[in-house]
């Protein structure tokens, strides 16, 4: 099964040459790939979507990569300043957008409503959302809170919407730049997958063929990548900081090789 590698750039590079550096050095290592072991999503910021877009349709990246936007409006209509609406981003040839992050849940305030929102927006738009779930903590209260917290983004979809979205499980706690972060385990990352998947079957009616694809995405690194990667419960990965530096990257990467070559 192909793995799912998400590349979320943040609010980085600066520039859109350093941009297309990352690009090319993806591109050029993939051309020794195997195109059937791995796929790839590239979320850049807005203002190198365009590009970006335009690069992704050249050489390997055309049968590996494809565009993902980081965050959309919750209404197309609704004149918000700094918003980028579904409609927008379908003009650039999005494919995959990021709900729910953990940044912007916990850093910019977005509760469960709001995330709720967008997962609609990106659905009637015919995206499919990365959505992305995990605790802050990992307390006596963490299965509670995934449960309502799984429960509340997806409120009122159907099993069919559920189905085509894709989830990525992403512990705060395990994150880089959380103060007091510690490194999470892939039997840890399925324990809390369990959860997420026990809720949408029992509430809401998913067959356990149509559950969504899992990513993990608690600091992914070449350094950790492989045990997850190894982790059949998981589906892929959702990388960060990571996935902006190049040699860092394609190291990631690298690792989904040397597992399909055993």
């Amino acid at each position: 099964m192909k793995k799912l590698i998400v590349a979320n750039w943040k609010n980085h590079p600066n520039t859109l040459a350093e941009a297309e550096q990352i690009l090319d050095s993806v591109d050029e290592y993939l051309g020794s790939l195997d195109e059937r072991e791995l796929s790839l999503i590239f979320c850049p910021p807005f203002v190198f979507l365009e590009e970006a877009g335009k690069l992704l349709k050249t050489s390997h990246l055309e049968h590996n990569a494809e565009l993902g936007a980081q965050d959309i409006a919750t209404d197309d209509n609704t004149a918000l300043t700094g918003e980028v609406s579904g409609v927008m981003l379908n003009e650039l040839g999005v494919r995959y957008v990021i709900v729910g992050h953990s940044e912007r849940r916990w850093k910019l305030g977005e509760t469960d409503e709001v995330v709720n929102k967008k997962l609609k927006a990106a659905l009637k738009n015919e995206f499919v959302p990365i959505v992305c779930l995990g605790e802050k903590v990992r307390d006596e209260n963490f299965r509670e809170f995934l449960t309502d917290q799984t429960k509340a983004t997806f409120a009122d979809l159907s099993s069919d919407e559920i189905a085509r979205c894709v989830i990525a499980y992403e512990p705060v706690w395990a994150i880089s730049t959380t103060p007091g972060a510690h490194s999470d385990t892939p039997e840890s990352a399925t324990e809390s997958i369990k959860i997420i998947e026990d809720v949408l079957v029992k509430g809401f009616k998913l067959k356990n063929e149509n559950l969504p694809k899992m990513l993990y995405g608690g600091s992914v690194t070449s350094a950790n990548a492989r045990e997850f990667f190894a982790n059949e419960e998981l589906d892929g990965v959702l990388v960060g900081g990571a996935s902006v530096k190049k040699e860092e990257f394609v190291k990631i990467l690298s690792v989904v090789r040397e597992l399909g070559e055993r």
